[in-house]
């Protein structure tokens, strides 16, 4: 019987990248949960929740700068052009721009929510009904792919909420990299990124008062338990949001609060008291840093807004489409 739950095991994990992922994580001296899992309807419905609240001040402060921005960014912005947004979840602040970019073609949101990617599309053909909107399910990270007629525009990323902060410097130069080369020489990005700062402002931000915060990072135990035949209970684990000083980042844990054992598509992981699962980096750049970073993979920052309270920065940035794969270490 145990070979036959191996095998079964071993062949989701062959065919689906998400259960190798999940098994190859929960394997690990450091146990972890790849973030994307946050995202089911439940979780998507936590997120908006989140940036809601007063402590989350990422979503207030760069909808701000981005309305006092958009006029800019939309005069450089050429006739016919495709927006491409990575990550477009809810789509809200890209209203800001849309409202101020009737010369677009389309545009093309990309999302792993189907749910969000539905609710978007329905709430902009309300607002902007001659706007040709493209969604396109699945990781943002894979290949840019957008219809023929409109593979041959001008582009205009968008990047915000500062989500290039959930990679480790390798994979969010790699992701830049492979953005610039999906989106074409001369092609801009406007992208946010969080700012470093003390983390007296940092954690309350991942760790409000309401917990809503805490059911978001629980929530992921569910999803698992129901796509990855797990029997996780979510009772047994707290969240816990730290700052890593070394790498200039808050991390997202799942604290284990007893000594316990969890089975996942058949195979058995333990846990100790206090070891915890990592589910979610969030780096904190300097200016200098994050330009840093986006010359590494090919891109010169253009135009950089910041609030007056130095919390969270906007960038223009310019594609130079070239090879990616040097680079060291970059600061932050």
């Amino acid at each position: 019987m145990l070979d036959l739950v191996e095998a079964v095991a071993a062949r989701r994990e062959a065919s689906d990248p998400d259960a190798a992922t999940v098994l190859r994580g929960l394997s690990a001296p450091q146990k972890s949960l790849p973030s994307h899992l946050f995202y089911d309807a439940r979780g998507s419905a936590l997120f908006e929740e989140i940036t809601r609240l007063e402590e989350y001040y990422p979503t207030r402060v760069e909808t701000a700068i981005l309305d006092e921005a958009a006029p800019q960014i939309a005069g450089r912005t050429p006739q016919g052009a495709v927006l491409v947004e990575y990550g477009s979840g809810s789509s809200r602040k890209t209203e800001i721009l849309l409202e101020r970019l009737p010369q677009l073609a389309a545009y093309a949101p990309i999302d792993v929510s189907r749910s969000a990617l539905e609710e978007a599309k329905a709430r902009l053909a309300r607002r902007f009904p001659s706007l040709r909107v493209e969604p396109t399910l699945g990781d943002f990270a894979a290949p840019l792919r957008l219809p023929a007629d409109l593979a041959i525009r001008p582009r205009l990323g968008f990047f915000p909420g500062s989500t290039i902060g959930n990679f480790t410097t390798p994979e969010a130069r790699d992701l830049l990299g492979r953005m610039a080369a999906g989106l074409g020489a001369g092609a801009r990005l406007v992208i946010g990124a969080d700012l470093l700062k003390d983390p007296s402002i940092l954690i309350p931000a991942y760790d409000d008062a309401q917990g809503v915060t805490a059911a978001f990072n629980l929530n992921m135990l569910e999803r698992i338990n129901r796509e990855f035949d797990a029997d996780f209970d979510r009772s047994r684990f707290r969240h816990e949001a730290r700052f890593n000083e070394a790498e200039g980042r808050v991390e997202m844990h799942l604290v284990s609060l007893r000594t316990q054992r969890v089975a996942v598509l058949g195979r058995m992981f333990s846990f100790t008291a206090g070891e915890t699962i990592h589910t979610e980096n969030s780096a904190k750049y300097s200016m200098r840093g994050f330009h840093r970073l986006a010359a590494s993979a090919g891109w010169t920052p253009k135009r950089t807004w910041i609030d007056r309270a130095g919390l969270f920065s906007v960038h223009e940035l310019a594609a130079e489409v070239q090879d990616f794969a040097a680079g060291g270490r970059v600061e932050r």
